[in-house]
């Protein structure tokens, strides 16, 4: 097997430049990490206070039901 001269420096000049870019890509995909669980937690959260409106409609129209099957109407107590 021969030395291959361009070959090598071609080797040698990707592990190097692998080593280099790598230096300077860790802290952009530090970057992107911290923004996709910034963008999690936030989609959580919103999920989390829709979920209780919806809760909450349910709940309110729920009691609408029960009122109106007792006789009720419109929410109003009977005088």
């Amino acid at each position: 097997m021969t030395f291959h001269l361009p070959s090598f420096l071609l080797g040698y000049t990707a592990g190097a430049g692998t080593v280099l870019l790598s230096r300077h890509l860790r802290p952009l995909l530090l970057e992107l990490a911290t923004a996709a669980y910034r963008f999690g937690d936030m989609v959580l959260a919103r999920t989390a206070i829709k979920q209780e409106d919806l809760e909450d409609l349910l709940a309110e129209a729920k009691a609408r039901a029960r009122r109106a099957a007792n006789g009720h109407s419109n929410g109003q107590s009977p005088t």
